[in-house]
């Protein structure tokens, strides 16, 4: 079993920037590719980006490339996603995700999902 728990989201300002942070326990962290996903209301669930097991592969959306960067210590099992330049239009649920595979990208496919931290960009 794994657990996975984000922290960092929030209420922020267009413009501004915030940390996201997902610690996972349970399972041998290094070996899987990581991942973050986002949910607006009403819409699907979708891929903002992508890491493999040692941080040497990443891959984003084409709406976060430039303002989001994705990184993770293996040795704290943690993933983040640093997100500046924040728009209204990131407003979502964001979810952290580990991979069944060494790398997560688009298409990937996800074994666990964590249960979401709320970002809030205001115009």
């Amino acid at each position: 079993q794994v657990q996975l728990v984000e922290s960092g989201g929030g209420l922020v300002q267009a413009g501004g920037s915030l940390r996201l942070s997902c610690a996972a326990s349970g399972r041998t962290f290094s070996s899987y590719g990581m991942g973050w996903f986002r949910q607006a209301p009403g819409k699907e669930r979708e891929f903002v980006a992508g890491i493999n097991w040692s941080g040497s592969l990443t891959s984003y959306a084409d709406s976060v490339k430039g303002r989001f960067t994705i990184s993770r210590d293996n040795a704290k099992k943690t993933v983040y996603l640093q997100m500046n330049s924040l728009k209204p239009e990131d407003t979502a649920a964001y979810f952290c995700a580990i991979g069944r595979t060494a790398n997560l990208g688009v298409g990937g496919v996800v074994a666990y999902w964590g249960q979401g931290t709320q970002v809030t960009v205001s115009s």
